[in-house]
This record gives C-alpha cells, sequence and structure tokens, in this order.
C-alpha cells in the first residue's frame, strides 16, 4: 500500500511538472514602423494561454519611456474548442532615435521574442508660428509605374479640443483610390508643444503614365473655445469657433511598363506567390471520378482585379476539365494591399493511365527591385486507375468486326492448309457456329419464358420519374442521385461515368452538362 501511494504521488508530480514545461508562446507587435521621434506609439505582447508570471517591462525604461499600460482577456467556445487572448498593450514614446530593439520581456519563466524599431528624428516642420490645427500629406514612392501601388499618408495634428471635423478624399483622375484600414491615433511633440495626430492611409493605383497632381486636402473643424464667459449659461454649452486648414499639393511622376518586360499581363507588385493544392495528395483518382486542383495567388502591391485569370487548356481528350469560377478578395492592411485569387477546377478521367498537366507560369514585375520575375507551378502528374469507359455500341462494332475477322482467318486456314488441318478447322468453326446459335436462342428463350418481374419494373419506372421530376425542379444534386439510383438498378453500377458509357448520344450530351453544372458555378 506504501509503494502504490508513493507510485501514485510521483505520477502525480511529473504529470504537474509536463504541464508546467509547456511554455506560453507570447508574441510582441507594434502598430506602426518606422516611428518618429517624439510620437507616441503602442506594443502589444499577445498570449494564447496564461504565462508563467505577469510580466516585468522594466528593461524598457533603458530606451523607451512607458506612457499608458492596460490589460485585456477574452476567451471563447467555437465548434468545441476553448480560445483564449490575453494581451498587454503598452503606450510608449522612444527616448532616442536609431535602429532601438525593444528587448525580451519576462513572464515568469516564459519570455517573448525581441522586436527591431527604426526610429526616425522629428521631421521639421515648415510652420514658423505654432498652429491650433494643421495637415501633412506625403506619397511614397514619389515614382511609380502605371498601375503600380502608391501610398498616400495624411496626418491631422491637434492641440486644442474639437467638437466636429470633417476631412474631404483625395480625388485624382485616371486613378483608383481605396482607403485603407482604420485611422490610427497618437501624440507627438513639436517645438516642445504636445499634439494629437490622427493618421489616415490611401493606396493609389495610377491607370496613366506622366505627371499627376494630388490636390490638396481641405479639413473644416469646430474648435472648442476655452472661455467660462462664452458659455451658454441655459444648456451649458460651450461655443465653438470653425477654421478650415489644407494640405499641399503633392506631384507624382508615373511611369510607364518597360521594354524589358515581356509578359502578357502586366503585373507590379511589390510581391507575389504561386500555390496549388489538390482533394487528393497522391494524386491518384479512380477512372469516371473527379480530382479538384486549387490554384491560389497572392501579391501585396495590387488589387484582386489586376490578377490574371488562370485559362486552363484540355490537353488529353480522355481528361476532362470543369474549371470553377475564381474567388478574389482584397485585404486592407496599414502598409497597402494584400489581393488574393483562388481558382479550382476538377478533373475527370475517362481512361486509365499517367496525365501529365504543364507547367503553370506567370510573369510579373517586382516594384521593389523593378526587375521582371516569374512565378511558376511545375508540371504535375495525375494517375487514374480502373477499367476504361467504353461506349457499348463501340464495343458491339469491335466484337463483330473481331468475329468476322476469325471467320475470315478460319477459310484462310481451310484453303491453305492439308486436308487434315482442313477438318480440324471445319470442326471448330462449326463449335463456334453452335455456341453462337446456342447463346442466341438461350437469350430468346430467357427474354420469352421468364416471368415479368413487376417489383424491378416498377422499381426502375419509378427511378425514372424521380430522374424527370429532378430535371423539371433544375435541382442538379438531386438529379445526379436519381441518375445513380437508375443506373444501380439498370446497369448495376452507380458511377455516373460508367453510367454515361452505356447511353446514347443525347442522353450522353446531358449528364455532360449535368457533370458541369456539378463541378463548376
Amino acid at each position: 500500500m506504501v509503494v502504490f501511494r508513493q507510485w501514485l504521488l510521483s505520477t502525480i508530480v511529473l504529470m504537474l511538472i509536463s504541464v508546467g514545461v509547456q511554455a506560453a508562446n507570447i508574441e510582441v507587435s507594434v502598430d506602426r514602423n518606422p516611428i518618429a521621434l517624439n510620437d507616441s506609439f503602442q506594443l502589444t505582447f499577445s498570449a494564447t494561454s496564461s504565462p508563467d508570471d505577469d510580466p516585468d517591462f522594466r528593461p524598457l525604461d533603458q530606451d523607451f519611456e512607458i506612457l499608458n499600460q492596460q490589460k485585456s482577456n477574452q476567451s471563447s467556445w467555437i465548434n468545441g474548442k476553448s480560445t483564449k487572448s490575453i494581451k498587454w498593450l503598452l503606450t510608449v514614446m522612444a527616448k532616442r532615435s536609431g535602429n532601438i530593439t525593444v528587448p525580451a520581456i519576462n513572464f515568469g519563466d516564459d519570455r517573448s521574442s525581441p522586436l527591431s524599431l527604426v526610429i526616425e528624428k522629428a521631421s521639421s516642420h515648415q510652420n514658423t508660428q505654432t498652429q491650433d490645427i494643421f495637415l501633412e500629406v506625403e506619397v511614397s514612392p514619389k515614382q511609380a509605374y502605371v498601375q503600380a501601388q502608391v501610398l498616400y499618408t495624411m496626418r491631422f495634428y491637434q492641440r486644442v479640443q474639437i467638437a466636429q471635423a470633417t476631412l474631404s478624399d483625395p480625388e485624382i483622375d485616371n486613378a483608383i483610390i481605396e482607403t485603407l484600414e482604420g485611422d490610427k491615433t497618437y501624440n507627438t511633440q513639436i517645438k516642445g508643444v504636445n499634439y494629437r495626430v490622427t493618421e489616415r492611409n490611401y493606396a493609389i493605383f495610377p491607370q496613366k503614365s506622366g505627371v499627376i497632381t494630388i490636390p490638396p486636402l481641405v479639413l473644416s473643424a469646430q474648435l472648442i473655445i476655452n472661455d467660462r464667459n462664452s458659455r451658454n449659461s441655459f444648456f451649458n454649452i460651450p461655443n465653438t469657433q470653425t477654421k478650415r486648414v489644407s494640405s499641399k499639393a503633392v506631384t507624382l511622376n508615373v511611369l510607364p511598363s518597360p521594354n524589358t518586360f515581356t509578359g502578357q499581363h502586366w503585373l507590379p507588385a511589390k510581391k507575389f506567390q504561386l500555390q496549388q493544392s489538390w482533394s487528393n495528395k497522391n494524386l491518384e483518382v479512380n477512372v469516371g471520378e473527379p480530382i479538384t486542383r486549387t490554384i491560389t495567388m497572392t501579391a501585396s502591391g495590387v488589387t484582386a482585379s489586376q490578377l490574371p485569370d488562370l485559362t486552363l487548356q484540355q490537353a488529353d481528350p480522355q481528361l476532362k476539365i470543369y474549371p470553377d469560377q475564381a474567388n478574389s478578395n482584397d485585404q486592407k492592411q496599414s502598409n497597402g494591399i494584400k489581393a488574393v485569387r483562388e481558382q479550382k477546377a476538377a478533373f475527370i478521367p475517362s481512361a486509365p493511365g499517367v496525365f501529365e498537366l504543364p507547367a503553370i507560369e506567370i510573369p510579373w514585375f517586382n516594384t521593389l527591385t523593378n526587375k521582371m520575375e516569374t512565378a511558376t507551378l511545375p508540371a504535375v502528374k495525375i494517375t487514374a486507375v480502373g477499367q476504361a469507359l467504353t461506349n457499348p455500341k463501340t464495343s458491339d462494332s469491335n466484337s463483330n468486326d473481331k468475329a468476322a475477322s476469325s471467320t475470315i482467318a478460319a477459310e484462310q486456314v481451310i484453303t491453305t492448309e492439308n486436308p487434315f488441318w482442313k477438318w480440324i478447322a471445319l470442326a471448330l468453326a462449326l463449335g463456334w457456329l453452335l455456341t453462337i446459335c446456342f447463346m442466341v436462342w438461350s437469350r430468346f428463350k430467357q427474354v420469352h419464358t421468364k416471368p415479368v418481374q413487376i417489383e424491378g419494373d416498377l422499381a426502375l419506372k419509378a427511378a425514372i420519374k424521380a430522374v424527370k421530376q429532378a430535371a423539371l425542379n433544375n435541382d442538379a444534386l438531386a438529379c445526379q442521385q436519381a441518375l445513380m439510383a437508375w443506373g444501380k438498378l439498370r446497369y448495376n453500377t452507380a458511377n455516373l461515368a460508367v453510367i454515361k458509357s452505356h447511353c446514347d448520344d443525347a442522353l450522353q450530351q446531358e449528364i455532360n452538362s449535368l457533370q458541369h453544372s456539378l463541378y463548376s458555378q
């Protein structure tokens, strides 16, 4: 008994130690980078499980000043799985400019990773007098290629309270303008004066080369007058003063696509990736069954409408292709737009063998290196197993041709060989003829003597009625299921491709249309 207790205690201790060994994964992020000196910014430490202990943020004091600190916890239960999110939000300000590293922070035995930041020197404003509110705008880069992304940043500075404000959006001819994710707010200091900054980013895609001028933005604001005598005595509402400020106009030089780009589709991007996945990773499929290929294009600095449409050509008549409608979306981020395009296609082989799909190449222009690059998917081989789908009419014709060839061969043997072999050949031919006659007679007797199977006939009629009703209802899935049920009764198979091989040309075309509607939109 004592030994059992010691064993149980040791087991519990080991379990507790194993639980404690699993360190919490702590990630650190910043709301923007680079950051101007004297600008406040936010550091976020995130964890999906409780760390070993509370964080020790004292190592930040060497290069940063912590202005505010908050903690948030969030738990959820989705699809039977529990998720947890813990965040520490720190508003900080750098003490010096240059490349500064956020040191690793200890959470007991757990530890976050370091993070590199670029702290730029304070910008020199041209305002000779301190203003209550003013606007600043800038573009990056100042010279870009046609249809390439240009980031347009607006910063609104205020050192007084505002009751209400309206800001005009940039308007440019021959350009597409997208507003990026939510505004950022932070504090900065100019000439010893504290300002509250609201930053908004736009992505601009010029559609025409040449010099483009972005007109000034206009902001109208109602400034609160901090004067007790100016307050309305009845409603106790402070008076406001309307003020309007404008930004400077910005000039942008747009270049045409370079002659060095030889691709058919002009695609200027910061980054481009081409990936594929298959419904069957082994790339093996049964004859008559579909295998789905998914091709995903991901690009930074372009919109989804700029991504090319992949045209898949049928290289082998025994491998049918049913492309699906592509799904595209734009992900708006603080540093620009990320475009994603997903395109699916179903492949259905009608014969066994190995089918090779050619490689896919998409040329694109790297706007960071100003060079043409090519994204490639290598050639793929699909293996189809099973029996070939043949047309019964063709099979009967081939059988008749073989029989006729056998008869001709027998006649040639009779006329060219010696009499002994003639009698043997004649006997074989007679036996073959008697066998054919017996098969025909057996089938004739079976048809005319076998009792009518009323239940089987009723089941076939019900299956045919179900197919017709599904077709009238324009329900492709129900029609497919009804056809499979009919094929099971009629031909003892539920494979739609095999069923199609037993049908006439008109019905084969309708089944092809049904498969197209099932495997593509």
